[in-house]
């Protein structure tokens, strides 16, 4: 079973997906993982397929080919399964402020810094009730080594986020 990871970006409009996905399936490629969004007039695709490498070979030669009838940007890359004989511990981070430049990077930098790999996360802006001030809101699942100490990590966070004035938590999953 070989496996690829594409992403795909261009003007957000109806028949992307249906595209990809008949690729896909005209290959007899499975989608195992994916996220597509629109950002602002942009629709972004990133998707797992596994299948024969044969299968994976067109998958290269022809995702160009689609791409460049559908007005895309695309990346291919031939990758591996996931290495998961490290024991972690799966754990949400969610993150409120008014928004500001920087948040992303404050947040990813706390955990960088303790050796806590990032495995998803999503942003997301909207304007509070009432007054329209910018509200950003982060999520994301961390994976905590088996051997670090779960309370004194959220506590670092709870000081972190109080001196930042964020409203986070650091749950289990």
């Amino acid at each position: 079973m070989a496996r690829a990871v594409i992403s795909a970006i261009g003007k957000d409009r109806p028949g992307i997906v249906n595209a990809l996905a008949a690729l896909a399936r005209n290959l007899d490629l499975n989608i195992d993982d994916s996220r597509m969004t629109v950002l602002g007039g942009e629709f972004a695709v990133l998707m797992s397929l596994t299948g024969a490498a044969a299968s994976i070979d067109a998958l290269e030669r022809d995702l160009a080919a689609l791409c460049t009838k559908l007005e895309l940007g695309h990346i291919f890359r031939r990758t591996t399964d996931r290495d998961r004989s490290l024991r972690t511990l799966p754990y949400r981070v969610r993150v409120r402020a008014m928004d500001h430049p920087g948040i992303v990077h404050e947040i990813a930098g706390f955990f960088s810094a303790r050796q806590i790999n990032i495995e998803d996360l999503s942003t997301d802006t909207q304007p509070a009730p009432h007054t329209g001030t910018p509200i950003f809101s982060l999520t994301m699942r961390v994976e905590i080594p088996a051997g670090a100490q779960p309370r004194a990590l959220r506590a670092a966070f709870e000081d972190f986020c109080a001196e930042r004035d964020l409203d986070g938590s650091l749950e289990t999953l």
